[in-house]
């Protein structure tokens, strides 16, 4: 062990004024800060020193050390400790990696709510709204808006776009493909497949899928289908949610996600829409950001008049954190601000704020003339080639063994109809907490239209 004048000198400001350190400007991905410090003897050596700190021991056993206390000291001086990681970036594991290997040992203990490792959302929904070319029947004729299958249209999009009908084929057929008659699919591949669909394929495509408004049974059943829960969501059992947090945790990509979730989905009190700075966008990005990991979340039933998500878990079994579990579990099922940018986000909606908070004003997504919303008995076939029934008969063409579930039976139809064959869902209507209905939004925004043309 190195002489205690030798760390605290280290570990001292006057060690930190060096050109290398001080031309370092935060924040830059945590690859390249690790970069940055391998190239510096002092930084490395301390980083060396952290992580075998680090290694089994907790937080007091380590700062009881003065070694592993000075290279901490040190590194957070470092570009090492301000740096990010952005979502789906090619090293995005191991810059989480790098990321959690200093912050874990900064923290006291297990805290209920984690700062999020990834760089922060700047873009809004109204960026998406201009990207996508047909949108929700937003600024369609309202008659044909309402009586249309949203989630139906989504799908249809995305068998537009290449990328997006390669990957969403890729996923239906690996989360259908039957393992054995007592393993329904290999779910570990299923949650792989589903992340790269939900990581490479734009939003535009993704956001309309997951977070399309509803009128009926069919289209909500639909949506709750779009992630084929059977496999990569239900269970035989439910966990208690707090041992399915500390599952999550001992991954460094999903309690990253998870991380990310609270940090832009936490319910604010200071702002107009509930969410942290009034950015629905990077709640959804958040959100979708968790799907195919083991703290998947999803639609809980195909009630068409409200919005309540939810992990794969319960609380029973929680004892004395029963407290902790649901205020846990209350952040999905509970969530203003999770619930009002999915409503935003279905009724073509975004915020701007006023420079001094005082106020805001909807904006909606803009006008498509010759892109009205697809009646939902019209065959893609005849419309649209017959190339789209591609994603839906993959598994067929393939030879692949499928279930006989109903998500199967969903995609094999979704080109003719918007009813789901065998569905027996029952619509409840009142459970949950409160749920705005998302037709007093399209009433507004058709009355507002019809006064502005006046």
């Amino acid at each position: 062990p190195l002489p205690d004048e030798t760390l605290r000198s280290l570990a001292s400001p006057s060690s930190l004024q060096g050109p290398e350190l001080h031309g370092w400007r935060p924040p830059v991905d945590c690859v390249r800060a690790n970069e940055l410090c391998a190239a510096e003897s002092n930084c490395s050596s301390r980083y060396r020193t952290l992580r075998q700190c680090l290694a089994g021991r907790d937080r007091n056993t380590m700062l009881a050390n003065k070694e592993c206390q000075a290279a901490l000291e040190v590194l957070q001086e470092s570009p090492l400790y301000d740096c990010r990681c952005k979502r789906g970036m090619k090293k995005e594991l191991q810059c989480l990696q790098i990321y959690w290997s200093i912050h874990l040992g900064l923290t006291e203990g297990e805290e209920f709510y984690e700062a999020s490792p990834y760089e922060p959302v700047t873009s809004r929904l109204s960026d998406i709204f201009r990207l996508a070319s047909i949108f929700s029947g937003t600024g369609a004729d309202p008659v044909v808006s309402t009586r249309s299958n949203h989630c139906l249209d989504a799908a249809k999009a995305c068998n537009l776009n290449d990328n997006c009908k390669k990957l969403r084929s890729s996923y239906i057929s690996i989360c259908n493909r039957e393992i054995s008659p007592t393993e329904r699919c290999n779910r570990r591949k299923c949650h792989k497949a589903l992340r790269q669909f939900f990581d490479r394929v734009p939003s535009e495509y993704t956001y309309r899928m997951l977070f399309c408004s509803c009128q009926d049974q069919a289209c909500a059943e639909r949506r709750r289908q779009t992630i084929l829960p059977r496999c990569s969501y239900e269970d035989k059992e439910k966990p208690n949610c707090l041992d399915l947090r500390s599952v999550c945790r001992t991954d460094h990509l999903c309690r990253s996600r998870l991380a990310d979730f609270h940090a832009n989905c936490r319910a604010s009190y200071q702002t107009v829409t509930s969410c942290p700075a009034d950015n629905y966008q990077a709640c959804l990005g958040s959100y979708a950001g968790m799907i195919g990991f083991d703290m998947t979340p999803n639609y809980v039933d195909s009630s068409p008049t409200g919005i309540v998500v939810s992990p794969w878990c319960s609380c029973r079994g929680s004892g004395n954190m029963e407290e902790e579990c649901e205020k846990f579990l209350r952040d999905f099922t509970e969530n203003p601000c999770l619930r009002n940018a999915i409503q935003a986000f279905g009724n073509g909606t975004d915020v701007n704020v006023s420079p001094k908070g005082s106020s805001f004003q909807a904006t909606q997504s803009p006008r498509v003339e010759k892109a009205p919303s697809l009646p939902d008995d019209l065959n893609d076939s005849t419309s649209l080639g017959t190339s789209v029934i591609t994603t839906c008969t993959s598994v067929q063409e393939q030879g692949l063994k499928a279930n006989s579930s109903k998500e199967l039976s969903m995609c094999f139809t979704e080109l003719t109809t918007n009813i789901i064959p065998g569905s027996n869902k029952v619509i409840r209507p009142n459970s949950g907490p409160s749920r705005a209905r998302p037709s007093a939004a399209f009433t507004a925004i058709s009355l507002l239209m019809v006064i502005l043309a006046l």
